[in-house]
């Protein structure tokens, strides 16, 4: 049996909800999978600490970060995480850093190591809205993307990871601004699910 691990985030800049947590919450595995699901504070560096605690604890073997990307109107999966931290806005402890490397003597950025092509292909056969996304960003997806790659690169080669962005939900109106593209919950959920089944059939 296979083991996932599948983390969503908490509420941030002044949010009541988080999409990636509530839907990852709602994920379901195939046959053959144990499913572990985790919920990672929106702080950078502290996000990379928890994750990776859980790594150690659960040693999975494969690991899907997924986070909000709010004005995306698809499932994303992200291709690359750059190293660096530059953030428009606060984490959840207040830190705003401005060109910052994630890890001082690490690669400029590290690809992603799960079946990106393969899951954008089935969400949209599934009848959810997916397109990879070759830009992560610089805020706290980022950061957790690339501390999770650079562990695997370094102390765990034989797991895989990535890290996938949602749409803003229908449940975080009225919150957003109008016009702000928005899916239903069920259909993340749906996304997610597909992704994690495609994610079981590349570690088989």
């Amino acid at each position: 049996m296979s083991k996932i691990l599948i983390t969503g985030f908490q509420p941030f800049m002044g949010g009541s909800v988080n999409p990636s947590w509530e839907a990852v919450k709602e994920v379901t595995a195939p046959a053959g999978v144990e499913l572990i699901k985790r919920e990672i504070p929106v702080v950078f560096g502290e996000a990379i600490d928890a994750l990776l605690a859980i790594v150690k604890e659960e040693r999975p073997d494969a690991v899907i970060c997924v986070g909000l990307a709010q004005g995306r109107a698809a499932v994303t999966p992200e291709r690359v995480a750059i190293n660096v931290n530059d953030a428009r806005g606060a984490d959840n402890a207040g830190n705003i850093p401005v060109d910052e490397p994630i890890r001082a003597d690490g690669p400029a950025a590290y690809f992603t190591k799960l079946p990106l092509k393969a899951i954008v292909e089935a969400v949209n056969a599934a009848g959810v809205k997916a397109a990879v996304s070759n830009s992560a960003g610089t805020y706290v997806c980022n950061n957790i993307m690339y501390g999770l790659l650079d562990a695997i690169a370094t102390t765990y080669p034989s797991m895989i990871g990535g890290f996938i962005h949602v749409p803003a939900s229908t449940d975080m109106l009225p919150e957003i601004p109008e016009g702000t593209p928005v899916m239903d919950k069920a259909d993340i959920v749906k996304g997610l699910t597909v992704a994690v089944a495609e994610t079981a059939k590349a570690l088989a």
